[in-house]
């Protein structure tokens, strides 16, 4: 059965009850455990959320083939916000307390869009797994974040660029909080390691940007002026396809300005001719060329379910991955899917990653991981070309910036803070920072 088979069936056999006048019992009706998959189907960011969506239906399927969950089968409920990060917090709600109310959802891609939805779980009392790269500075006992904080993506990006010999930095990202704030945390720590002002550039661009001419030439002269300069990139979305192009039409190679994007893996490069951007490089926590049995069996899974042999995988797939098996063992720890059993009872699950190890739910909701470096190579895959000599935990709060340093964020009782001032021993917000 594939991708949206299963809901098809589950729909078409309500109607049909339905059209016979027959009523579905409501005993019926809770004979499923319901999860929300809340990704842009179309609009701007379909080009990263689509395989999302159709990789929550995989999973859904393979687990209700193990034999679901709680002597239950689990139903999907996918809506498509296109796009609109005001569409993510009616559909977030809709599906908290609509007729197809749902246990959890997993969701979301832009920083912008979660920050919609982040007042909505709250208020009632929802769980949302985020599988994305984002810029920290946030904290909520309803959200669990499985993709990179900024300490576990962007701060050893630019380690390790430093590493290489890069002196000067062109950040470049699309207009939202999630680049404008990653981008605060590296400037901070660009000049606590002593890189002047005139030696970083800050540029950012609507979503869905598609002249990049100017702007591209702009990076080709800072990087010409006698120093080792990269881009830094938080480029969202189908905006990145015009940017690798104009780079590679203004011949600027890797040698040249190398590239290492938080944004970019599998997914978005199988769009584009990749010959002229071999040795760009992006940071994550997952390549799909990573070396393990764990990841072969997950390849091999996708492409049967697919039935496209080019089908390709990316570190956010990872995180759903990651996030739906913590989900599910934490629904067995707890014995039930009651949202405040399973927020005490997830935080120490400890599930397989693809890369061969283990990632565990820390009390600040954030998990561990390892942090990868990838070259992208003429087939659109990534060489790893560096990683963490272990996982690294994830932190909600950043070190680099003076007011959060001292925070910290713990949703186990008694403390149940997600804004904790450890010099003070105060909880100034649990909610999180805008």
């Amino acid at each position: 059965m594939r991708k949206e088979s299963f809901v098809n069936k589950i729909t078409s056999t309500a109607a049909l009850l339905l059209s016979m006048g027959i009523a579905l019992p409501a005993a019926a009706q809770e004979d499923t455990i319901k999860v929300g998959i809340l990704h842009s189907l179309s609009g701007t960011m379909a080009i990263s959320e689509s395989t999302l969506k159709d990789e929550m239906l995989m999973l859904i399927e393979e687990q209700n083939e193990k034999g679901g969950l709680l002597g239950k089968q689990l139903e999907p409920v996918v809506m498509d916000p296109a796009s609109d990060w005001s569409l993510y917090a009616e559909q977030a709600r809709d599906m908290l307390t609509g007729d197809d109310k749902v246990d959890v959802i997993f969701g979301n891609w832009t920083s912008a869009s979660r920050k919609a939805v982040l007042p909505v779980v709250e208020e009632e009392n929802g769980l949302l797994f985020y599988p994305v790269q984002y810029e920290g500075e946030e904290s909520s006992e309803n959200i669990f974040y499985t993709g990179a904080a900024p300490n576990q993506q962007a701060i050893p990006a630019v380690d390790y660029l430093m590493s290489q010999g890069v002196e000067r930095w062109a950040l470049l990202g699309t207009d939202y909080v999630y680049p404008r704030t990653t981008n605060k945390i590296l400037e901070a720590y660009l000049k606590d390691h002593g890189v002047a002002d005139d030696d970083i550039m800050v540029n950012y661009t609507p979503f869905g940007f598609s002249n990049w001419q100017s702007i591209v030439s702009e990076v080709k002269d800072f990087g010409s002026q006698g120093k080792k300069t990269a881009v830094v990139s938080t480029i969202n979305g189908d905006a990145n396809v015009p940017f690798y192009t104009e780079l590679s039409n203004q011949g600027i190679s890797a040698s040249d300005i190398p590239v290492v994007a938080f944004s970019v893996g599998e997914q978005e490069l199988s769009g584009i001719d990749t010959g002229p951007l071999v040795g760009h490089m992006a940071a994550w926590n997952y390549f799909m060329s990573v070396d393990s049995d764990a990841n072969y069996d997950f390849i091999d899974n996708w492409v049967e379910y697919t039935g496209d042999d080019m089908a390709v995988t990316n570190d956010p797939m990872e995180a759903h991955y990651i996030g739906f098996n913590m989900w599910l063992e934490a629904v067995r720890e707890a014995g039930t899917t009651d949202v405040d059993a399973v927020k005490d009872s997830i935080i120490g699950v400890t599930v397989p990653n693809l890369s061969g190890g283990s990632s565990a739910m820390m009390p600040n909701h954030h998990i561990t991981k390892p942090v990868m470096i990838g070259e992208i190579q003429d087939d659109g895959q990534f060489s790893v070309v560096w990683e963490t000599s272990g996982n690294v935990a994830g932190d909600a709060w950043s070190d680099y910036l003076p007011e959060s340093q001292n925070l910290i964020s713990d949703w186990r009782a008694p403390l149940r803070c997600g804004k904790l001032n450890v010099d003070t021993m105060t909880c100034e917000d649990g909610a999180g920072a805008e």
